[in-house]
């Protein structure tokens, strides 16, 4: 899973830095059996970015503070369906 051809909707190109991107690649890459839909909180702490990393099945968590001079607050959505991977805002759902 997520080995595939990469896509961003225009809500992520708009609100998501490329780096808090490329680091959720990262992070998905990371885990030992990913499931078809990663789930991403973005939450601002003073002068760091909070995310929190989640799967359902199987159940996995992780969280990540990032240093960052304009953290944001967003849920994001990572959706593989074996033919391409696509990184989308909540509400874009």
């Amino acid at each position: 899973m997520f080995q595939n051809q990469r896509y961003i909707t225009r809500g992520i190109e708009s609100e998501i830095p490329i780096e808090l991107q490329l680091f959720m690649w990262r992070c998905i890459e990371s885990v030992p059996k990913p499931d078809y839909l990663q789930i991403f909180r973005l939450e601002p702490m003073k002068t760091m970015q909070k995310i929190i990393h989640e799967q359902e099945e199987p159940e996995y968590r992780k969280e990540y503070l990032l240093k960052s001079s304009d953290p944001i607050t967003a849920k994001v959505y990572v959706i593989d369906s074996d033919t391409y991977s696509t990184m989308l805002l909540a509400n874009e759902y």
